[in-house]
């Protein structure tokens, strides 16, 4: 039996796709029988003609793996593809380091920590790359004599 015209008439009255357009298998021979858009309305109202769900794309193993990546998993070598600089890339590296380093100069000029003389040496070693970190800026003002707070 075909039921290939009363399919188009149902996806048009439903608006959705012809592969969308479930018929009742127990009402095929009353669906084959309706000729007319207003017999294929009937067979909807009837709930004999229905339209499937659309069929979405689960995100479910995709937000798992983004949480798992969260965490530091699933970041291996072979995970890998571009160079560390492309990851991570340097500048960026160096704008973090050298904020930080620059945030606690201004810190301790302000709580009195530093001179602004002092400060300004600082500051210029600071731009040229001389600190690792702001313990390894901690330290070396150690060293040279300068006291501060935390470190007592």
């Amino acid at each position: 039996m075909q039921i290939t015209n009363q399919k188009k008439m149902a996806a048009q009255i439903l608006k959705c796709g012809v592969h969308r357009v479930w018929i009742n298998p127990s009402y095929l021979d009353q669906v084959a029988q309706s000729v007319q858009k207003e017999d294929i309305r009937e067979a909807i109202d009837n709930g004999w003609i229905k339209a499937k769900a659309i069929k979405g794309t689960s995100r479910v193993r995709a937000l798992k793996r983004q949480e798992q990546k969260q965490k530091g998993r699933q970041k291996g070598q072979g995970k890998r593809s571009g160079s560390a600089n492309a990851r991570n890339p340097r500048k960026q590296q160096w704008m973090a380091t050298i904020r930080a380093q620059r945030r606690t100069l201004k810190g301790m000029r302000e709580d009195g920590t530093l001179k602004s003389s002092q400060y300004r040496h600082y500051y210029l070693k600071a731009k040229g790359g001389s600190y690792r970190s702001i313990a390894h800026m901690k330290a070396q003002m150690g060293v040279e004599g300068i006291s501060i707070g935390g470190d007592e």
